[in-house]
């Protein structure tokens, strides 16, 4: 397994990258110029489609691999920063095995609670008397929900 996991990041690295590119783009440019010389045979097309269906289809496994040891991590460097923090609720932690209903209900209930909050955002950075109009997030306030004691007019003290 450990030899799997080295070759998909090896993989991942090695594909990923420019060159890898370019030399496919050259691969199909060299099949290209090479039609004629095989008389755009079906043994010509059935070269290319080939290839590239098996490329492909290995592909597939070290995306899919890569990503899913991605997520792994990201998933436990969160979980430790939900740990780690005194106000955080660890409750959260592990949310990824939860079936779609219950991480719905999960969504909807901080989807509800971050509304509110930018509700008493705009309201608190509102001036009295002063329609309600939509602010743009950078004059919304810091992400605490304190102005940031900085504004383009305010003149600095040498």
């Amino acid at each position: 397994m450990a030899a799997f996991s080295r070759f998909t990041k090896w993989a991942a690295r090695v594909t990923g990258h420019q060159a890898a590119f370019v030399g496919a783009v050259l691969a199909i440019a060299a099949w290209a110029v090479a039609g004629p010389l095989f008389r755009f045979s079906d043994t010509w097309q059935l070269t290319i489609n080939t290839a590239t269906t098996i490329i492909t289809f290995l592909m597939v496994f070290v995306i899919q691999n890569t990503q899913t040891r991605d997520t792994e991590a990201l998933h436990i460097k969160v979980d430790e920063l939900l740990r780690a923090l005194p106000e955080a609720e660890n409750a959260l932690m592990g949310l990824e095995d939860l079936d779609e209903e219950e991480l719905h209900r999960m969504l909807t209930g901080y989807e509800a609670m971050a509304a509110k909050a930018r509700g008493a955002l705009d309201r608190k950075a509102r001036p009295a008397g002063r329609a309600e109009t939509a602010k743009p997030s950078h004059e919304a306030g810091n992400k605490h929900g304190r102005a940031s004691g900085r504004t383009g007019d305010a003149k600095r003290k040498p």
